[in-house]
C-alpha cells in the first residue's frame, strides 16, 4: 500500500458511460477489473458519480437540441449531451463490478439542475465547490492518482483542478477510457501543461 497521504480517486464508472449505456465510452468495462486490482495500492480511495436530476440543463433533451451540439450557458459554452445517469436510475449505478465497498466518500456531482459539473472538484462554472478539495486536505492528501472515465472530459477536469488546488496528480491512461481522439488529444495537451503526469 502506498503513503497515507496517496489517494486514487475513480472517475464516473457508471453504467451510461459503459457499453450499452445511454453515454456509453468505447471499451468503459474493460478497465472495471484493473482500476479493482489498483484500489488495494491505496489507503485513500474516492468514486465520483455523475448524478443529474431529469430534465438537467446539459441535456440536450432540454432544449430540443441535437445530442452533441453545443450551446452557450451563462457559466460559457456547454456540450448537450444524451439523457444520462439520472438520479436513482440504473445508469447512474456504478458498473456491478466495481469495488464500492472501497470507497471511503463517494462524490456525486452534477446533481444542480442549472450547472453540469464533469470536474470531481468544482462544478463547470469553475466556482462552486463541489468540497471533495476540502476532504481530501483534512485526510493530509497531497498526491492523487485518477482512474475512470472519460479522459477527455472528466477525467481530464478533474486532472486540471486537482493541479490548481496544489495536489500532485497522474493520470493513469491504462485504466481511462476516451470519447473521442480529437478531444482526447486536445485533453493531453491541456493536462501537461497544467502539470499533470501522464503515464500508462
Amino acid at each position: 500500500m502506498r503513503d497515507a497521504d496517496e489517494a486514487l480517486i475513480v472517475i464516473d464508472v457508471q453504467n451510461d458511460f459503459c457499453p450499452g449505456g445511454r453515454l456509453a465510452v468505447t471499451g468503459g468495462d474493460e478497465i472495471v477489473g484493473g482500476i479493482n486490482a489498483f484500489m488495494d495500492e491505496f489507503g485513500v480511495v474516492v468514486l465520483t458519480q455523475d448524478w443529474h436530476p431529469a430534465g438537467h440543463s446539459s441535456f440536450a433533451s432540454s432544449h430540443r437540441a441535437e445530442p452533441f451540439s453545443v450551446t452557450q450557458m451563462q457559466y460559457g459554452p456547454q456540450v448537450l449531451w444524451p439523457d444520462h445517469c439520472v438520479q436513482g436510475s440504473e445508469g447512474s449505478a456504478f458498473h456491478p463490478s466495481l469495488r464500492v465497498d472501497r470507497a471511503q466518500m463517494i462524490v456525486r456531482k452534477g446533481f444542480r439542475a442549472e450547472v453540469d459539473s464533469y470536474s470531481a472538484f468544482f462544478e463547470n462554472d469553475h466556482v462552486t465547490p463541489t468540497g471533495l478539495g476540502g476532504y481530501l486536505s483534512e485526510r493530509g492528501v497531497k498526491r492523487l492518482t485518477m482512474v475512470g472515465l472519460a479522459t477527455d472530459y472528466c477525467v481530464n477536469f478533474s486532472a486540471v483542478d486537482a493541479a490548481k488546488l496544489g495536489f500532485d496528480v497522474v493520470v493513469k491512461t491504462a485504466l481511462c477510457r476516451a470519447i473521442a481522439d480529437d478531444s482526447l488529444a486536445e485533453a493531453m495537451n491541456g493536462m501537461a501543461a497544467a502539470g499533470v503526469s501522464v503515464n500508462g
